[in-house]
């Protein structure tokens, strides 16, 4: 007969030990009994009245708020656009297949917010900061509001510091400041991405984060910024916040205001960043999409009168922050499309003005080969100069003056006038110019070669090397600099003298009598 554990403990005077599982999990429910206090729980429901085109009307909820973030029953969410008397206009950012008319629609009483810090570095997210590069999603301990005010003018400081883009026309006669909000504009298909995708390759080691928003973008070109980001090793200090085309309407609303919220928390953390809107055409086209299905009243084109409002408050908040408040910058690089180089139309007059400056990509220019097809006569940065190096400022200050004028002066010899010995001498200076800006994609050059260039070119040093022989020219004049481990702030007699061994007239004869020249030095002189 076996015994029982009564009987144990009473044949070996000892008591068998409690279950500690048992017991922690009876506390655990006495101490929920002892905390439960009963009492009203209000809960706030809608109805789904209609969803379609990537927008719902719920009906109640009528302590909903605009910009609130509402979710729906299927596991679906959405944004709060619009006010009516009896129905709430909600933009959907995650649609549930199970969204339809009767489903349940809560208010969340908070407005979106994203992951931000150091752990979206090299990431791939959307606008909600959902990964979208197959790895788990970032552990960002932080999350900041996707549209918050821009600084206050007390917090904002002078833009003193240059932002090199490695393109020798911007870094010269258009330059860029950090802090400031410049345009990049043109037609379809002439080279705004690829102008935006040289600036951020050229930060590398420069302690700029760059963050990169594709706006609509189609799966191939996303694929595309991302591959050449990866082979560059650009995405070391680069976020993609992608909104692609066959994305809801309202996820590429929200693209460019996540991005500047990643982007702006760096730059109070005391960062240099960078962030490019690409483009803010398809942004504007999507705001009047949904405004136009939520019954805001239209305006001109048909876009919404809040238009000029919505893309301000973004650019705003590009600036560069005092050195109390950390020292911080973001620079913001919005691109915007035209129509047949048409800039009097609606959206590029709202942003030109909004912004610090304008770079005008030419159709023109571009379909003549002289890339990237930059409109020197229509581009212009207001505030980049402030930050520009003063040996840079210094050697750039008169040629892009001279280059205008040559560019006026190339349409009179079109017809076939007889010109003056003057005349000619500029007309060769300034078709020398032009053959030194060209410059092919993905190939950013440093701030030192490009000091060096314009040196040489204001010395006359490369006055008698054939246009055929510029690239090579230049080719040397960058790998000399390199070796010499030149900087900006060494003398300007140091360069200058170097430069002369470099072009020594041995060295100009030797690209004059480059095979296939069809000419001698002497012939050229």
């Amino acid at each position: 007969m076996m015994n029982t554990d009564k009987d144990n403990q009473e044949s070996t005077g000892r008591t068998a030990p409690e279950n500690p599982g048992r017991v922690s999990l009876l506390n655990l429910q006495e101490g929920r009994i002892n905390d439960y206090h009963p009492g009203l729980r209000f809960e706030e429901r809608g109805m789904v009245h209609s969803a379609g085109d990537g927008i719902a009307w719920i009906k109640g909820l009528p302590s909903a708020c605009m910009d609130e973030y509402i979710t729906f029953s299927d596991e679906g969410a959405g944004l709060v656009f619009q006010l009516s008397p009896d129905r709430v206009g909600v933009v959907l950012l995650r649609q549930g297949k199970a969204l339809g008319v009767g489903s349940e629609a809560f208010c969340s009483h908070r407005t979106i917010s994203i992951g931000v810090g150091d752990a979206l570095l090299g990431r791939v997210v959307d606008p909600l900061g959902q990964p979208l590069d197959n790895t788990p999603a970032p552990e960002c301990t932080r999350h900041r509001e996707l549209d918050v005010p821009s600084p206050p003018l007390l917090m904002r400081d002078f833009v003193t510091r240059p932002l090199y883009t490695g393109i020798k026309l911007v870094d010269t006669m258009i330059p860029i400041g950090r802090g400031q909000r410049q345009l990049i504009i043109g037609d379809n298909g002439v080279g705004k991405t690829s102008l935006a995708l040289d600036t951020v390759l050229n930060q590398k080691d420069q302690r700029v984060r760059c963050v990169y928003v594709l706006i609509g973008q189609k799966k191939s070109t996303v694929v595309q910024v991302l591959e050449t980001l990866r082979s560059r090793q650009a995405l070391d200090y680069t976020t993609l916040v992608v909104a692609e085309a066959m994305s809801l309407p309202g996820l590429k609303y929200l693209a460019p205001f996540a991005g500047a919220a990643i982007a702006e928390e760096w730059m109070w953390d005391g960062h240099d960043t960078l962030v490019i809107y690409d483009d803010l055409s398809t942004h504007a086209r999507t705001f009047r999409e949904l405004s136009l299905l939520l019954r805001r009243p239209p305006g001109r084109e048909a876009y919404p009168a809040d238009i000029f409002f919505l893309h301000s408050r973004l650019l705003e908040r590009a600036t560069c922050l005092h050195r109390d408040q950390g020292g911080g910058s973001m620079t913001a690089l919005p691109l915007v499309e035209t129509k047949q180089g048409e800039l009097a139309t609606y959206i590029p007059t709202n942003l030109i003005s909004i912004t610090d400056g304008q770079i005008f990509l030419d159709q023109r220019l571009f379909s003549a080969g002289f890339l990237p097809a930059i409109d020197a006569t229509r581009s212009v940065s207001r505030i980049g100069g402030k930050g520009q190096h003063s040996v840079i400022k210094e050697a750039a200050g008169q040629m892009k003056l001279d280059f205008l004028q040559f560019l006026e002066l190339e349409v009179f010899t079109r017809f076939g006038s007889r010109l003056e010995g003057g005349v000619e001498e500029k007309l060769n200076k300034g078709r020398l110019l032009r053959e030194i800006l060209k410059q092919e994609r993905l190939r950013t050059v440093p701030i030192e070669f490009q000091l060096a260039w314009m040196l040489a070119y204001s010395m006359g040093l490369l006055d008698r090397v054939p246009p055929q022989t510029v690239p090579r020219a230049l080719e040397r004049i960058q790998e000399l600099t390199a070796e010499s481990g030149l900087g900006l702030e060494d003398a300007r007699e140091t360069w200058e003298l170097n430069l002369r061994k470099w072009l020594a007239p041995s060295e100009e004869q030797e690209y004059d009598q480059a095979p296939g020249n069809g000419s001698s030095a002497q012939d050229a002189e």
